[in-house]
């Protein structure tokens, strides 16, 4: 039987008839990633299996081993693929007022969200559900929300913002911006028409700094 692993040359599998489907509009690796992140928001990690990622990129399911090593190793691909922590944590620019970087930083926590409903979904289930990639899942997301943990602190010391307990506005901050946006309550909630994502970081920031200052 033949056997492939990241070793293996694409040249090797395509002669071995280890095609991508003629349907697929993109390289085989994209398509992949696509694939699980939408199955993994819909069913969740451990009810989607390579034999469905693949179907639904088109893909023969050797390429999963061959991209990435297996089911595990592809979900952290998303986190590397589709996690904007670089963004968020705004590394390369100088640091500003703790006003304005705490602004910052959470107008790209609010569009990440709001713009990748199926990553987002996918990081509040497995931290949700305490699996075993949770840990990972956390090195990714810790450092965004320790930084607005400090920058809190840092606008508190300096008379900025008026905060009676860090620890519950920081919950109060990360409740308003985590909560899943798909989650099926909102349309419990909700009267009108779904806001625009531009309208929904306006309102969210403004009620959060109304509450800060």
């Amino acid at each position: 039987m033949f056997k492939i692993d990241r070793t293996t040359p694409v040249h090797t599998l395509l002669t071995r008839g280890v095609r991508i489907l003629k349907r697929n509009p993109i390289d085989p690796k994209t398509s992949i990633l696509y694939a699980a992140k939408k199955l993994f928001a819909k069913y969740g990690f451990k009810a989607t299996t390579v034999r469905q990622i693949c179907e639904e990129a088109h893909v023969n399911t050797a390429f999963v081993s061959y991209y990435f090593g297996g089911k595990e190793n592809l979900f952290y691909a998303l986190l590397d693929t589709f996690y904007p922590q670089e963004r968020m944590l705004q590394k390369n620019k100088p640091r500003s007022s703790p006003e304005e970087e705490l602004r910052s930083i959470l107008e790209e926590m609010i569009r990440f969200k709001w713009d990748d409903l199926e990553m987002a979904a996918i990081i509040h289930q497995e931290i949700a559900m305490n699996s075993p990639r949770k840990e990972k899942v956390l090195q990714y997301t810790q450092p965004v929300w320790k930084r607005v943990r400090r920058i809190l602190e840092i606008g508190r010391d300096q008379g900025i913002f008026h905060l009676r307990s860090l620890d519950h506005t920081l919950l109060v901050i990360m409740g308003a911006i985590l909560f899943p946006g798909s989650h099926p309550i909102q349309n419990l909630l909700l009267e009108s028409p779904s806001p625009s994502v531009d309208e929904i970081v306006t309102d969210t920031l403004n009620l959060i700094f109304k509450g800060l200052t």
